[in-house]
């Protein structure tokens, strides 16, 4: 299945990338994820060993071993990506934004049609949605970091492919390597399987925090699927649970919300 070799290739590339930034004194993401070996993921275990390709985007990338990277220096070792076809079809490439400080970071699948054309990650519809939410958690968008987990914008909004997820995968570990935030959401059923490898829906994964080399990851549903649902939909009110435990994990106030009849 493609989820299968999805899983395969992303935790080659993340292991290699740990293994890489090991071998030059770097700890990793975090003090915790440094001492032990990148865990295979559970859908894999019962599965016999297989050997797996290695991706060209595991070589590392100029400044990737430095010790503390500026989003500005990932951005610039991206360049013109032409590392998948991706870069053959895409308008703009879309990196991320907010604060490169930011204590929460937003992951999504991937750009759209209104990000390709502005370069920025989730500023059409399903932005105005992620926008409504992070001003409901009494935050600004500003405040945050929002990228995804490819940089170009699949054709026809396909799901990205392996070999594409492959490509970007490093690029997504130094941005949140650089960022070093406190938690993550990743927006969306895509995002959630590929940065957990795993083949869970959504709905089982979100309501609960994940690791993701030592930080709490906290799944919940893409903005877009809130669009075709309603702003008052029981799964509105199901990403609110979500934000409201990912608040109370940053020790920051809850605002009140009441949900209209």
């Amino acid at each position: 299945m493609v989820i299968h070799s999805v899983q395969s290739q992303l935790w080659a590339s993340l292991g290699a990338y740990l293994q890489d930034l090991k071998e030059s004194g770097i700890d990793g993401l975090t003090a915790e994820s440094s001492n032990t070996a990148v865990p295979e993921p559970p859908v894999l275990q019962s599965a016999p060993p297989q050997p797996t390709p290695q991706p060209k985007a595991e070589k590392p990338e100029p400044g990737m071993t430095e010790k503390h990277e500026t989003l500005e220096q990932i951005r610039k070792s991206l360049g013109d990506c032409q590392r998948c076809k991706l870069g053959a079809t895409r308008k703009k490439l879309v990196f991320g934004v907010g604060n490169p400080n930011a204590r929460l970071v937003f992951v999504g699948e991937g750009p759209g049609a209104d990000e390709d054309e502005k370069g920025e990650p989730f500023v059409g519809d399903a932005g105005r949605m992620l926008n409504r939410i992070i001003t409901a958690m009494g935050l600004k968008r500003e405040d945050v970091y929002i990228c995804n987990v490819v940089k170009c914008r699949p054709p026809q909004n396909r799901n990205p492919e392996s070999d594409e997820i492959a490509a970007c995968s490093p690029f997504l570990l130094r941005q949140l390597h650089s960022v070093k935030p406190e938690v993550i959401v990743a927006l969306g059923t895509f995002a959630a399987q590929t940065v957990l490898a795993t083949r869970e829906p959504i709905s089982k994964l979100r309501g609960k925090f994940h690791d993701f080399h030592g930080i709490p990851l906290m799944p919940t549903y893409h903005p877009s699927y809130l669009l075709r649902t309603g702003g008052n939909s029981d799964s509105f009110w199901a990403v609110w649970d979500d934000m409201t435990q990912v608040l109370r994990l940053l020790k920051l106030p809850v605002p009140d919300k009441s949900r209209k009849k």
